[in-house]
């Protein structure tokens, strides 16, 4: 049993530097109404890779997201992360795949009736993580992200941005090997929002593959980054040092 879960870590880890730690090949998702969400969609992230995901309402963003989370599985298509099929992943290993993944939203979803410690310590001991562990682990990522002194404070007293920072924090503590974040300035003010994906610069440049959906066009055409933009399920460009483009 040990040698056949170490073959397919080397397998598993041999597609990722071959593919990408991101892989979607010709991908469609059609929901029960029969207009397909994504079609047929070609996309490679390579690990360490920091890249916006841009377009309208509609374009297919957020299908995109949820088969990443595997909330979702493709119609038609492969999509592998982290070397795993998403179309042979059960539902009882989903969690255990889930472990890999930070996953920063919009709306923060913290845990409103517990302080900034409680809810980063959360995602912590959901894996189990020993008491010692989360007592070193927590303060740290804390501390990476502006609020060491904050520990304390409950979550209503927090600015949008702290929220924000608690929430990345929380998804980074597990130490994941991808970070997606799902419209992460949406609630933020222009200040905070700099702040925010300056912070997620800074963990992407610690080797973490960051992945940005994105409506904010001054930050994709400021940072220069990979740039996919889709429209209507289909992806129209992908270009290295990108900008917010449109299409008509």
């Amino acid at each position: 049993m040990a040698k056949k879960k170490e073959y397919l870590r080397k397998k598993r880890q041999q597609m990722i530097d071959d593919k990408g730690i991101i892989v979607l090949d010709n991908v469609s998702k059609s929901y029960s109404t029969g207009a397909p969400a994504l079609n047929g969609i070609s996309l490679n992230i390579k690990q360490g890779e920091f890249v916006f995901i841009v377009g309208d309402s509609g374009s297919g963003k957020s299908t995109l997201i949820k088969l990443l989370l595997r909330e979702l599985t493709a119609t038609s298509g492969s999509v592998y992360v982290m070397g795993h099929d998403m179309t042979k992943l059960k539902h009882r290993q989903i969690p255990k795949y889930r472990r890999n993944l930070g996953v920063v939203f919009q709306d923060f979803r913290l845990l409103k009736d517990r302080n900034v410690y409680e809810n980063v310590a959360f995602a912590q001991r959901i894996i189990e993580t020993p008491v010692s562990e989360i007592r070193r682990n927590v303060p740290a990522i804390l501390a990476t992200v502006g609020l060491a002194g904050k520990y304390k404070a409950k979550t209503k007293q927090l600015s949008g941005g702290e929220q924000q920072r608690v929430a990345l924090a929380r998804a980074l503590v597990n130490n994941p090997s991808i970070l997606l974040a799902d419209e992460p300035t949406g609630n933020l003010d222009p200040k905070n929002s700099w702040e925010i994906m300056k912070l997620l610069e800074e963990i992407n440049e610690g080797g973490t593959t960051v992945v940005v959906v994105t409506h904010n066009r001054e930050i994709v055409n400021s940072m220069q980054k990979r740039v996919v933009t889709m429209k209507k399920g289909v992806i129209v460009s992908d270009e290295e040092k990108g900008g917010y483009i449109d299409e008509d």
